[in-house]
């Protein structure tokens, strides 16, 4: 496992409390990396390690001036600031008029991505806050670098259409054509369901029905709790007990299969960042 791209098709169906909470409990080092061209979340949600706002100006903004002369892995670190629970964290463009500086780069920064988990100093693995990719975003230019992309989405009829749908489209643009559930290309494309956790896993049965009988080289890995009390303990806006929240039970169950079944690329695992408040949501 190396770069894992979290994205959404349309609306806010939680992709930033989604990446934070799989981050916060990952099995060994990770880098947290707020990919989305529209802008980045935890710059206004998050404090920084010190206690203080982490500073804008460090991270996917300041790395698009390094990334032109080249991108060794390893100068990743050189952008990457802690959260206050000790999450890394590539901080998200300011605002949608920046993503002009980083034209052009994103089949450079998905290869970076990729490798960091191999590298012989500072190994982790990645996961992308990708926000929205409706239309021509130009984040999908990381998704032929990941392992794995996952399309977050709520359990409304007209949400579990729609990622149908994204899921089709991508495995057309990734893997060239519909797969058949014999035939899954890499990048693997999951779907997570933020889901209420009374019927959880009779939807995500019943969605991944629908996904592998529409052919759509897609299906789910897991589910989410849909927790507001936990994604406001995870943004730090409310006091409590993060690790015994369903939020963060169901991601760790997420990543635990996960690791089950892609594990063998991965080294021992270590103890996740969960000891307090590991991000922000949305």
């Amino acid at each position: 496992m190396a770069l894992i791209a979290l994205a959404a098709d349309k609306g806010s169906p939680g992709v930033t409390t989604a990446a934070v909470a799989l981050a916060a409990v990952w099995p060994r080092r990770v880098l947290l990396a707020e990919t989305d061209p529209a802008g980045g979340d935890l710059v206004y949600r998050s404090a920084a390690a010190h206690g203080g706002p982490l500073n804008p100006n460090t991270g996917m903004l300041s790395i698009a001036a390094t990334a032109r002369r080249g991108l060794v892995p390893d100068q990743l670190w050189d952008h990457v600031q802690p959260l206050s629970g000790g999450l890394e964290v590539l901080v998200g463009l300011g605002i949608a008029e920046h993503a002009a500086g980083l034209a052009g780069l994103w089949p450079t920064l998905g290869h970076a991505f990729s490798a960091l988990a191999d590298s012989p100093n500072a190994p982790a693995d990645v996961i992308a806050d990708c926000g929205r990719i409706s239309g021509d975003t130009p984040a999908v230019e990381l998704f032929p670098h990941a392992a794995l992309v996952l399309l977050i989405s709520r359990t409304e009829p007209e949400a579990i259409a729609r990622v149908r749908d994204r899921a089709a489209a991508l495995t057309n643009k990734l893997h060239g054509g519909p797969r058949g559930a014999a035939s899954l290309g890499t990048p693997l494309i999951g779907v997570v369901l933020i889901a209420d956790t009374n019927n959880a896993g009779k939807v995500a049965n019943q969605v991944n029905d629908m996904l592998v009988h529409a052919q759509t080289g897609a299906r789910v890995v897991g589910t989410i709790a849909d927790d507001p009390a936990g994604a406001d303990q995870l943004a730090g806006r409310k006091r409590g007990r993060l690790e015994k929240s369903l939020l963060i039970r169901s991601a760790r169950k997420v990543t635990a299969d996960l690791y089950q079944q892609f594990g063998a690329s991965w080294s021992a695992p270590t103890h996740g960042h969960v000891n307090g408040h590991a991000g922000a949501g949305t």
